[in-house]
């Protein structure tokens, strides 16, 4: 998309780029120069970008992900095997439960040869519609389904993302997530952030617009990092995302706060 600004002579213009798949071009007339008229011209060519600060829940409790959704502030769920496993119900009585409940974007995660992946996908998302995001590893299995699945408009999140090589190619099969796993690259004493970091600035050089879904994040800091270091969307444990409204500060505000205005009821009694 092209937009032309026209700006009065003599104003001045500050911009600020806050998102990584954006470029400006600026052109303007000198006022000192000849071709000097009347304005400014600013063209700003401004890309597509995906949206940003989604939080996920990464769980299969739905109690847990109906309670976070009512918040308001829940964009969506990833779940995987031992998520399921660890709920003890069926997968898919999970995934329409979340659905009926309005929970519009779920990872669901297939397994298997390539074959096997893509028909479970397919099946996955005609079930469950546009709520259907078909959850892969990134393998050259993973991969090929990817393609195919993108190739017919439906979600993809690659999962098991541990280097940039991993999230070009996952890129350039259509992906319309990849997912770094944050804390087990730490647990490998790698930077779990920097990895997130490395595979933002590729996709801001190349213009890509597949998304960043941070996952195994373990602690509320890493969430902030995260986002600042390029993430479109941190896929949280619930007992993180709760943590997200702490700070010691905010507690010891909110009971000075009450104690003053107690003060104030009390003048007023008087």
């Amino acid at each position: 998309m092209r937009v032309r600004i026209d700006l009065p002579v003599g104003s001045q213009a500050k911009m600020y780029l806050l998102c990584s798949n954006a470029h400006l071009l600026l052109v303007h007339r000198n006022p000192t120069s000849p071709l000097f008229f009347k304005e400014y011209i600013m063209e700003v060519t401004i890309y597509d970008t995906p949206n940003t600060m989604k939080i996920f829940l990464d769980t299969a409790d739905t109690q847990e992900i109906k309670d976070g959704y009512d918040t308001g502030l829940i964009d969506g769920v990833t779940t995987n095997p031992s998520l399921i496993m660890k709920s003890g119900r069926d997968p898919e009585e999970v995934y329409q439960e979340l659905i009926d409940y309005g929970i519009p974007d779920i990872s669901m995660e297939v397994v298997g040869s390539d074959e096997v992946m893509l028909a479970e996908g397919r099946r996955l998302a005609n079930k469950f519609g546009k709520n259907a995001t078909i959850k892969v590893p990134c393998t050259p299995e993973g991969l090929w389904v990817c393609k195919q699945l993108s190739r017919e408009l439906i979600r993809v999140n690659v999962t098991l993302i541990f280097s940039p090589a991993q999230a070009i190619l996952s890129a350039k099969a259509g992906a319309k997530y990849v997912s770094p796993f944050v804390g087990r690259v730490d647990d490998n004493s790698f930077g779990g952030l920097c990895l997130i970091k490395d595979i933002a600035n590729i996709y801001c050089t190349q213009n890509i617009h597949t998304e960043i879904l941070g996952a195994s994040i373990r602690n509320v800091r890493d969430v902030g990092r995260a986002f600042e270091y390029g993430a479109n969307v941190c896929t949280l444990p619930t007992g993180v995302f709760h943590k997200m409204y702490k700070h010691v500060l905010t507690d010891a505000g909110l009971a000075q706060f009450d104690k003053d205005w107690k003060k104030v009821q009390e003048g007023l009694d008087l």
